[in-house]
């Protein structure tokens, strides 16, 4: 409730009208069983006595209540209107600060959450709180006034009769609170479920060509199949608990509508009431059951709703835990560029993957990394681009800590190229520019030229043809020039390339590091390889194994020092050796 309260807050004049209209049109659907009644007990028995009366009156009465129906009629729909606008105006908002929030969460807290799970929020939960603060609007406001009228209109048709309706009330908000009580915590273990789900689904569209090669389709099928039957388990479960509002309250509804008329025959027979003022009084009675009934509906979409705000409030509420710092990013003549200080890490604060990891690159030099998988090398380029900040020791650039620099400034000094980077649904252009001011055209054509990406210029409509989602369209090492070039174009102070040749053959991977060093003559770039024709020319490599740099140096000093380097030569380079 309180969500829905700050997010229709900036919407109040609207939310005015839209009550303003809600209220008067419920309003006027009360007065018509009164005017029934009217007409009944007292109009018509007055045409009786006076056949030569003059049925004008008569015909105003029933013209009245046609133009209260259609004003009633003409008010409900502006207000639905109304509440439907705000509410998508309302979720458009919270929709658009949850994606701010996701953007600035670090990478252990996405960690935490999980992506599928920040999808779930993302459309499902944001789409609950959509529903409930249209009902909110809708029925939350035209209920209550068709209740308490109701009841209050119920007085002063026959007050014996009314204090049989309300006496059945205070049973069904009983039964209300406590089936609220239980679907809530039901409702939130459902969506943790449709995270599950989404996860599952994510996984197989990702992996569809891996399923099929591998024929596994049936084994995913299971595995989907089991992930949707616990979500439907867990929404039966809930709405079971939720479903039994409405039957219980028609009972205990329908056993007060039998003692009333029960009572209410009693009393005409005595007198004391009239037919019109039973026929209104019936009519006042379905008017309140349906208000409750409306009510009830607002109950279960708000459990839901519950549930789906303190999902979405966990991340608006999540404190960075990476503080940005306050300095500027500033060059320093003979200074490292970058130096990592006895540096530690750990992702799960159990299992080290990273340990005591020192060393210093000036600008302009290249350092190139090698190990097993799963060694800490991309771990290494997490840490330096400030993804996760290091349990032990310190890394700086131009001699300053990086918690202290602007994280916005560090990152842009940064070229990179994960392992499994993506490929947007865009042009090649908009792939390689990517919106960054700052970028032209000849920045393109030299990145382009840097990462060897001349097959562009190939394809129909050059720069401007457009890529599939996750770049379907081009083979693997056309993705991978095409990131390089992306990385290049924004001439960055430092290059990181991780893994971005594996899918280039040797003799375009040898013409891209060339290039590169002819370019780029300034720029310090870090290169994590598998294959040692890509680093052999370094300034410095790193051999890492199990977060240890076991050893280091340049290429020649390896081949002398390191056995295991020796192998890893002897292996690749068809027989180098010391």
């Amino acid at each position: 409730m309180k969500m829905i309260f700050r997010l229709v807050k900036p919407y109040w004049k609207m939310l005015v009208i839209s009550l303003s209209f809600k209220s008067v049109g419920a309003l006027a659907d009360l007065f018509l069983p009164w005017l029934i009644a009217y007409m009944i007990d007292t109009q018509i028995p007055a045409l009786r006595q006076d056949l030569n009366a003059n049925l004008m009156s008569l015909y105003l009465l029933g013209a009245l209540m046609v133009l209260i129906a259609f004003l009633g009629l003409y008010l409900n729909v502006a207000a639905n209107r109304k509440a439907e606008m705000i509410a998508a105006l309302s979720v458009k908002t919270l929709r658009h600060d949850l994606f701010a929030k996701i953007e600035k969460l670090s990478a252990n807290q996405v960690d935490h959450i999980t992506r599928p799970s920040l999808i779930s929020r993302m459309t499902t939960d944001t789409y609950n709180m959509y529903n409930a603060t249209a009902s909110m609007q809708r029925l939350g406001v035209r209920a209550p006034v068709l209740l308490i009228g109701g009841i209050l209109m119920s007085l002063l048709l026959d007050p014996i009769l009314t204090l049989i309706m309300v006496g059945m009330l205070p049973l069904i908000i009983v039964i209300v609170y406590y089936s609220s009580k239980k679907g809530i915590p039901l409702y939130k273990k459902s969506q943790g479920f449709v995270d599950q789900l989404v996860r599952k689904l994510r996984e197989f569209v990702s992996g569809s060509r891996v399923v099929r090669a591998l024929s596994m389709q049936d084994h995913e099928m299971r595995a989907f199949d089991q992930a949707n039957q616990n979500t439907v388990s867990a929404e039966l479960k809930a709405n079971i608990t939720m479903a039994r509002i409405n039957p219980m309250m028609h009972a205990v509804m329908n056993v007060g509508l039998v003692f009333v008329l029960v009572v209410g025959a009693f009393r005409l027979a005595e007198g004391q009431t009239q037919i019109g003022q039973i026929m209104a009084f019936v009519t006042y009675f379905t008017i309140i059951l349906n208000a409750m009934m409306s009510i009830t509906r607002v109950f279960v979409l708000a459990s839901r709703a519950t549930a789906s705000a303190e999902r979405i409030d966990e991340v608006l509420d999540m404190k960075d835990d990476l503080m940005d710092g306050n300095e500027p990013l500033l060059k320093k003549e003979n200074c490292p560029h970058i130096e990592f200080r006895h540096v530690s890490f750990s992702y799960n604060q159990k299992e080290s993957n990273l340990k005591d990891i020192s060393f210093k690159l000036y600008p302009g030099q290249t350092l190139g990394i090698i190990g097993a998988t799963g060694s800490g090398k991309t771990t290494l380029i997490h840490l330096l681009m400030r993804f996760y900040d290091v349990d032990e020791g310190e890394i700086l650039v131009y001699g300053k800590n990086i918690k202290t620099i602007k994280q916005q400034e560090l990152r842009k000094s940064i070229g990179v190229v994960f392992q499994n980077d993506l490929i947007f649904a865009d042009s090649i252009f908009g792939n390689i520019q990517f919106n960054r001011s700052g970028i032209t055209d000849e920045d393109i054509d030299i990145a382009t030229r840097v990462a060897q990406a001349e097959f562009i210029f190939d394809k129909d409509n050059e720069m401007q043809h457009q890529m599939a989602q996750r770049g379907m369209n081009l083979s693997g090492g056309q993705k991978q020039r095409v990131l390089i070039a992306r990385a290049i174009a924004g001439k960055p102070d430092i290059i990181i390339l991780d893994d971005a040749s594996s899918a280039l053959d040797y003799q375009t991977d040898l013409n891209m590091r060339k290039a590169l060093k002819k370019e780029l003559k300034e720029t310090t770039m870090i290169i994590i390889a598998q294959r040692i024709s890509s680093l052999k020319d370094s300034d410095l490599i790193l051999l890492i194994d199990d977060g240890n740099i076991i050893a280091s140096g340049t290429h020649q000093e390896l081949l002398k020092s390191s056995d295991i380097y020796q192998e890893i030569a002897y292996y690749q380079l068809g027989g180098e050796r010391s």
